[in-house]
């Protein structure tokens, strides 16, 4: 018994176009195997995992949009189950890089703020990162950086535009905001 195998017919694409998906295919890979956030962590904060980083960095978001960082909010941001955001949060207080305070609003709710410490992994982190990318572009001009920078954010909100069906200028303050 045989079976059919379908096969791709090639697109007929701008040879541009096809460079751009063959590069986000590339980055894909990259990004779900998260290589800058293992570099990151390898570099500056041996010791946490990458759902640590993202507890980290929820609740850094989350503070810096104005928001209250309590564990619904930072399971929320992370689409994960509460009970898990619960455990990586305890998790990051024992450690001393996160820490519960009051709520102002509703004394029975507890918010989760970062420590000095909890600060300073982030920055680190952001720094390798941002030294990764640096040495990525390191042949580039100024002039091509600050294109590419540009174009690859006005592409994200594009691309999140098409995805989700929403206004552009919408799509570009959220790309903004996220750096």
């Amino acid at each position: 018994m045989t079976q059919d195998h379908a096969t791709l017919e090639p697109l007929e694409l701008s040879e541009d176009i096809a460079r751009i998906g063959h590069s986000m295919s590339m980055m894909r890979v990259m990004m779900g195997r998260r290589v800058i956030g293992r570099m990151a962590i390898a570099r500056a904060a041996p010791g946490i995992d990458l759902s640590q980083l993202d507890i980290l960095d929820a609740v850094n978001r989350i503070t810096s949009d104005g928001g209250e960082p309590t564990v619904g909010a930072i399971a929320e941001a992370m689409r994960i189950d509460p009970s898990r955001g619960s455990r990586l949060v305890a998790e990051l207080v024992t450690r001393g890089l996160l820490k519960r305070d009051a709520s102002q609003e509703d004394g029975r709710r507890s918010l989760i703020l970062l420590t000095p410490s909890g600060a300073a992994v982030l920055a680190e982190i952001r720094a390798v990162k941002h030294s990764i990318i640096e040495t990525a572009t390191a042949d580039w001009t100024a002039e091509e950086r600050a294109i590419f920078g540009e174009l690859f954010e006005r592409f994200i909100a594009g691309f999140y535009q098409a995805a989700q069906g929403t206004d552009r200028s919408e799509c570009e303050e959220t790309v903004q905001a996220a750096s």
